[in-house]
C-alpha cells in the first residue's frame, strides 16, 4: 500500500504560514518570496482538496480543516527538530576514530592530544596507525591524516602545513667537526627517510657533490630516521613538521640553511560532508590551527 505524502517544501510554507498568520513573515523565516509560499499553499491545498487559511481585513485566518491540519504538522515538525538536535548533539561527543602514519603519530599528534583533551573532555580520541595512504576511508574511520600530493577526488581535503625537508642532527655530532657548507656533509653519515633520493635532491638543488652521497642506512618510517639523528647517528634529512618537536626541545638542531622544497605535504582528511559533524569540526579547527600557529612560530625562530 502507497503513502499518500504531500510535498514536503509545501508542508514547510504551510506550518511557517499557520504559525504566524502571515505568509510575509513565513516568506522571511524560510528565505524565499511571499508569492512562493502562497504558491505552496495552493499546491497543498490542491493535493489536500480542502482550503486550509482564509483571508478576512488584510488578515489571515486558518479554516478549522487548516487549524487542526496544523496542530498534528506542529507535533511533527517539533519531532523531527528534536530528533535532529539529538543527533547532532551525539555526534559532537563519543568517540572519534583518526588514523594516520606512525610517524606522524609518534612524534607530532601523541605528545599534543592532551591539548585536545583538555578542550574536548567529552570526545575519546581513538588513533589508529596505518602504513599507506590509499586514498579511501572505511566506514569506521572518522578522519584520517595522509602524506601525499593532495590527490584523493573522493575525499575532503584541508591542507595542514607547507612541507620542506630541513637538515638536521644532534648537537653533540659536531663536538669537534666542523658542518657549516654543504661539502662538509662528506665528513658524516648520511641517513636517509625511506630512500636516497632526497639527499640526492637536496644535493642537486645546492649544486654540491660528495663521495658518499650514495651511502648510509635507509629508515622505513620518518620517526625511526629522527631517532638516529637524535641519537648521534647521524645528519638525517628531515620533515620540517616532524622535526619541530626535537628542534624545539634542543635534541636536534639545524646545521644548515638550505632547504628542500616538498610537493608533499600532510592533509586532514575525510568523507564529503562529514566535517559538519560536532566532534569532527571539533577536531579539523583544533589540529589546523594548531599546525598554521606553530608553523608559523618555528620559520620565524629560524
Amino acid at each position: 500500500m502507497s503513502r499518500r505524502l504531500p510535498p514536503l517544501n509545501a508542508l514547510k510554507a504551510f506550518e511557517a504560514a499557520a504559525r504566524h498568520l502571515s505568509f510575509t513573515r513565513a516568506a522571511e523565516e524560510l528565505f524565499v518570496t511571499q508569492a512562493a509560499i502562497s504558491h505552496q499553499i495552493k499546491t497543498l491545498e490542491e493535493f489536500l482538496g480542502l482550503k486550509l487559511f482564509l483571508r478576512r481585513n488584510r488578515s489571515l485566518l486558518l479554516t478549522e480543516e487548516g487549524q487542526g491540519y496544523y496542530q498534528d504538522i506542529r507535533s511533527i515538525f517539533s519531532a523531527v527538530c528534536e530528533a535532529t538536535e539529538r543527533l547532532i548533539a551525539r555526534s559532537a561527543k563519543g568517540t572519534l576514530t583518526v588514523t594516520m602514519q606512525p610517524s606522524f603519530a609518534i612524534q607530532w599528534l601523541v605528545p599534543r592530544l592532551m591539548l585536545f583533551s583538555q578542550l574536548h573532555p567529552e570526545i575519546d580520541v581513538r588513533i589508529k596507525a596505518v602504513d599507506q595512504d590509499d586514498g579511501t576511508l572505511v566506514d569506521d574511520v572518522d578522519i584520517a591524516i595522509y602524506y601525499g600530493d593532495g590527490h584523493w577526488p573522493e575525499l575532503q581535503l584541508y591542507k595542514l602545513h607547507s612541507e620542506y625537508r630541513i637538515p638536521v642532527c644532534a648537537p653533540s655530532l659536531l663536538q669537534g667537526k666542523t658542518l657549516q657548507v654543504p661539502e662538509d656533509l662528506a665528513g658524516f653519515t648520511l641517513l636517509h627517510d625511506g630512500s636516497r633520493r632526497d639527499w640526492g635532491r637536496w644535493l642537486h638543488d645546492t649544486g654540491v657533490s660528495i663521495p658518499n652521497a650514495g651511502q648510509g642506512p635507509i629508515f622505513s618510517h620518518s620517526a625511526m630516521v629522527l631517532q638516529a639523528a637524535v641519537l648521534g647517528q647521524g645528519v638525517a634529512l628531515g620533515h620540517s613538521l616532524l622535526a619541530r618537536p626535537e628542534i624545539r626541545a634542543g635534541r636536534l638542531i639545524c646545521p644548515l640553511p638550505q632547504t628542500l622544497v616538498s610537493h608533499n605535504a600532510y592533509y586532514l582528511v575525510m568523507a564529503p560532508g562529514h566535517d559538519t559533524l560536532g566532534k569532527v569540526a571539533a577536531f579539523r579547527d583544533w589540529i589546523v590551527a594548531l599546525v598554521q600557529q606553530e608553523e608559523a612560530e618555528f620559520d620565524s625562530a629560524l
